[in-house]
C-alpha cells in the first residue's frame, strides 16, 4: 500500500535484526541499555556499539532515559542498516487509552528517520510483546500512523513481523484500512 505522500507500506515476515534497511526502530525500553526481546536481538546482534551509543545518550541528554513515545538515533552498529531509532512503547492498560502514546512511537520514529536522511524504515510491532498490547489493536494503530504520517525522505516502510500470527494480525489490519480507502 503507498501513502498519501507515495511512501510504500509493505508487510515481511522475519527476523528485524536481519533486515537491511536506514533504520531498523528497536522496541527499547527506557534505560535505553537493552533488554528482552526485539531490544535485546537488536544489541546483540548490532554489537557492543550500540550499548556505547546508548550510554552516550543516557549520559548527557536522557539521565532519567527516554520517555515512552520518544524516539532517538544511534549508529546500527554491525547491524545492516546506518541507524536504530529506538523508542520506547507503552505497556498496555485495560483501564487507560495509551494508543496516543503508541502512536507517537511510530510518529515520532519516522520524524527521527526523516531528518536522519533516511529512505527506508524496518519495523518491530511495538508494545505488543511484553509490554502486551493486543496484537490486532497494536497493527491498527501501526499502520494507520504510518499511512497518516510517513512522507519523503522516507520511500518505504517495512513492518517485519516475527511470527505468522503477528503476519496475519498486520495483514487483515492492512486490508481493513486499504478497504475504507
Amino acid at each position: 500500500m503507498r501513502t498519501p505522500e507515495g511512501v510504500t507500506v509493505t508487510l515481511v515476515r522475519g527476523d528485524i535484526t536481519r533486515q537491511s534497511a536506514d533504520v531498523i526502530v528497536n522496541a527499547a525500553n527506557s534505560s535505553l541499555l537493552g533488554g528482552g526481546g526485539v531490544d535485546g536481538a537488536i544489541h546483540r546482534r548490532g554489537g557492543p556499539e550500540i550499548l556505547a551509543a546508548c550510554r552516550e545518550l543516557r549520559a548527557s541528554r536522557y539521565g532519567k532515559g527516554l520517555r515512552t513515545g520518544q524516539a532517538v538515533a544511534t549508529t546500527a552498529g554491525a547491524l545492516d542498516a546506518q541507524w536504530v531509532v529506538h523508542t520506547v512503547g507503552p505497556v498496555w492498560s485495560s483501564s487507560e487509552d495509551r494508543s496516543a502514546l503508541l502512536a507517537s512511537c511510530y510518529r515520532e520514529s519516522l520524524r527521527v528517520a526523516a531528518e536522519s536522511g533516511a529512505r527506508t524504515v524496518a519495523f518491530p510491532a511495538i508494545s505488543t510483546g511484553i509490554y502486551g498490547w493486543p496484537m490486532d489493536d497494536g497493527a491498527r494503530i501501526a499502520l494507520r500512523t504510518v499511512l497518516e504520517v510517513a512522507a519523503p525522505p522516507v520511500t518505504e516502510v517495512r513492518f517485519v513481523l516475527f511470527d505468522a500470527q503477528a503476519y496475519a494480525e498486520f495483514e487483515e489490519a492492512l486490508e481493513a484500512l486499504e478497504a475504507q480507502g
